[in-house]
This record gives structure tokens, sequence and C-alpha cells, in this order.
């Protein structure tokens, strides 16, 4: 059973979400086709903390790189950053974030970003949602969805949100172009 989402056409769209991180950067792949959702796969893609900076940053690379080589998906969107009281942690994430819109952007695909609040209000229906609740809605809206770990499920919650998002702006182009809404 896949979850609704409001689209203007029939085609199928593969959406890639990430959710960047040096230790683990989860990744999720959902179809949207119409009003239908569907999970596609999921994933985590980690690095080795004993390696060097640029040893886990390629090892981010290439493995998204792997993802969008197998999944090939038309869209990408990923988490925005959020300043934490850790600098350093902030800086790091950054680069992260930086590598998986690289490996998107080398493959042709837009990436669009959402705040952390937004994504959970997108899926949860409130902004400070927990891990659990996260959990909780992405297993409902994508049932076929078995996450491989916390940071996928962060992820597929970053394409549900994209796909929201993009249905709507989808009828809003439709609308300005002269069809119907």
């Amino acid at each position: 059973m896949a979850s609704s989402i409001p689209t203007t056409s029939g085609h199928r769209r593969r959406l890639l979400g990430l959710d960047p991180g040096l230790r683990a950067t989860g990744w999720g792949v959902v179809d949207v086709e119409g009003s239908r959702l569907s999970h596609v796969a999921n994933g985590t893609v980690t690095s080795q903390a004993r390696d060097s900076l640029a040893e886990r940053l390629l090892a981010i690379h290439c493995g998204l790189e792997a993802v969008i080589r197998e999944f090939n998906p038309q869209e990408a969107a990923i988490e925005s950053v959020f300043v934490n009281r850790d600098g350093q942690a902030t800086l790091k994430l950054g680069q992260a974030r930086g590598v998986a819109i690289l490996a998107a952007a080398q493959a042709g695909l837009e990436v669009a970003e959402y705040a952390p609040n937004h994504i959970k209000k997108s899926v949860v229906g409130a902004g400070h949602a927990d891990k659990r609740q996260m959990m909780t809605m992405v297993t409902m809206l994508l049932p076929s969805c078995d996450p491989h770990s916390e940071h996928s499920v962060d992820a597929l919650a970053v394409a549900i949100t994209h796909a929201h998002g993009s249905a709507g702006a989808a009828r809003v182009a439709s609308a300005i172009a002269g069809g119907r809404a």
C-alpha cells in the first residue's frame, strides 16, 4: 500500500532524500507516481572515525555515487545544516553535507533543501517530533519500508517532504500556465 501525495501528472518521479553526517549519511529513495508514494530503498553510508577527514568525505561521496548510479533518481533533497554549540561539529556536518550535494549535482540532479523542523512538521505534523515519532510516521507512509537506521529514516522523511513540496510547486506551475490546480 502506498501513501497518497497530490501531483498534477501520472508519470513516475524518483526522489533521493539525504540526511548528511560525517559518521553516517542516511539515504532514502521513494517513487512518486500520480498520487502514490512508494518506498524503493534506503540505507546508510558510513565512514571510519580512524580515517582522515579527506578519506571520510571520499567514502561518503563514493557511497552516494553508487546509490545514485543504482537507483537513478531524478531529484534530490537534503536536510539543511543546523548550528549547534560545537562549532567543529557544525563545520564537519557542513563538509559532509557539501559532499552529498556534490554527488547529487555531479549526477545532474537539482537539490532541494529543507530545515529539520520543516521536515518534522511535514511528516509528523509537529516541528519538534522525536526519533520514535518520525519512525512511526515514515513506516506508516511507506508501509513496505524497513529502515536501515535512524539516519535512513530521516533521509526518507526528507524525500517525503520533497514529494509534498514539489507536488505543490507543480500545481502552482500548472495553474500559472493556464492549467487547473
